[in-house]
């Protein structure tokens, strides 16, 4: 099944730069993302930009429903080729960060509401779809996968899973893991693609929630996050002098028993809804 009037023609490609393209082709890796996706045969499978079909091939054997949506016309003439005609396939010729997921499935009741996600993601636009399938802290996303499996650029993935102290630990560690608890799976290899990128990759899987106690102004701490994080170098009390007096910062850190040097890489993330929690009731007193 198709969307787009899909041509069932098959063309020649090659992968194209503007969509970040390059063919998955280790075996090894391949069975590690089906692995860690913990396949069942009644979960209905959303892969973002399946390119040449190599992982597709793969998830069609295990699960109920697969919807996969490739923004590349070429590929699309192909994969229609490949798998037009396997009953639990559906293809989707479409830019994900656009694409209106629910209507388009409307018409096919067999594919809607979709429990997982499993792709090996175009890495320009990571952000953004990490966005769009977890939402932001003050707007978490209406629906909640049961687990996301993305293969992504090893120096995003190792921010997702950092922790306090180090290095890679970030913004977007912290709001990622305020809306799913994420995990390592593997390292991959440049060369485990062809052509190979220019960085190496890793595969991680998160498994979206809710926090067991949120901010109580999801928007103040997302503008916490922001200015925290702003200037890595300074005190976390003198990037947040915007909206705290410094003196009221240092008395409030204190209060929370923080180190008042602390810098925003040391709070973990129930520190940052502490802080959020208690800087919101200072202000409302």
């Amino acid at each position: 099944m198709t969307t787009n009037n899909i041509a069932t023609r098959r063309s020649r490609f090659r992968p194209r730069k503007q969509f970040g393209q390059h063919w998955l082709r280790d075996e090894a890796v391949l069975e590690r993302i089906i692995l860690a996706a913990e396949l069942k045969q009644s979960d209905r499978i959303l892969e973002i930009g399946p390119g040449t079909g190599v992982l597709t091939t793969k998830l069609l054997s295990q699960v109920s429903a697969l919807v996969s949506v490739e923004i590349d016309r070429d590929l699309c003439k192909r994969l229609v080729h490949q798998f037009g005609d396997v009953p639990n396939f559906l293809l989707a010729q479409d830019d994900f960060l656009k694409l209106d997921l629910d209507g388009l499935l409307a018409s096919f009741p067999k594919f809607q509401n979709p429990n997982k996600v499993v792709a090996n993601i175009p890495y320009n636009i990571t952000g953004p779809i990490l966005t769009k399938l977890l939402g932001k802290i003050a707007i978490p996303a209406s629906k909640q996968y049961e687990s996301i499996v993305l293969l992504v650029q090893k120096e995003v993935g190792e921010r997702l899973v950092a922790v306090p102290g180090t290095k890679a630990f970030g913004a977007l560690s912290i709001r990622v893991q305020y809306l799913a608890s994420c995990e390592l799976i593997c390292d991959v290899p440049a060369k485990a693609f062809c052509p190979p990128p220019k960085v190496d990759s890793i595969v991680i899987k998160l498994h979206p929630r809710q926090v067991s106690h949120p901010a109580d102004n999801p928007r103040q701490l997302e503008t916490l996050i922001k200015l925290g994080f702003a200037n890595r170098r300074k005190m976390l009390r003198k990037n947040l002098k915007s909206i705290i007096d410094l003196q009221d910062c240092n008395q409030l850190l204190e209060k929370l028993n923080f180190n008042p040097q602390c810098r925003a890489e040391d709070l973990n993330l129930e520190s940052w809804i502490l802080l959020s929690n208690s800087l919101n009731t200072l202000i409302n007193e």
